[in-house]
């Protein structure tokens, strides 16, 4: 029995339920401008990728590697969440976020 399909289905799963708090929480605290995070930690799991051997774990890097850059887009847009009210604004960055509805 092959259970590979499995395995990586299962971490493609963990990893992208993973991502959507740490998105959450980004935004929260540091703002849209912590996108580089994301694109530092996708290029590190591509890197990995690129050089392990093992099939199974170099698609589960990958696999992160582009859940991190689709982050890169969910923390941008989880910005114009929190503007719309249908997350709450961190009240330590109230004055970014009014500044930013009046735009």
């Amino acid at each position: 029995m092959n259970l590979n399909g499995i395995i990586v289905g299962a971490a493609v799963f963990l990893i992208i339920g993973i991502c959507h708090p740490i998105v959450i929480k980004m935004e929260y605290y540091w703002g849209k401008k912590s996108w580089w995070v994301l694109a530092l930690a996708g290029v590190i799991f591509s890197v990995i990728s690129l050089f392990v051997e093992n099939l199974i774990i170099s698609t589960i890097m990958g696999a992160a590697a582009f859940s991190c850059f689709w982050g890169i887009h969910e923390v941008i847009a989880q910005e114009k969440r929190v503007l719309r009210g249908w997350f709450p604004e961190n009240p330590k960055r109230k004055d970014y976020y009014n500044r930013r509805r009046t735009q």
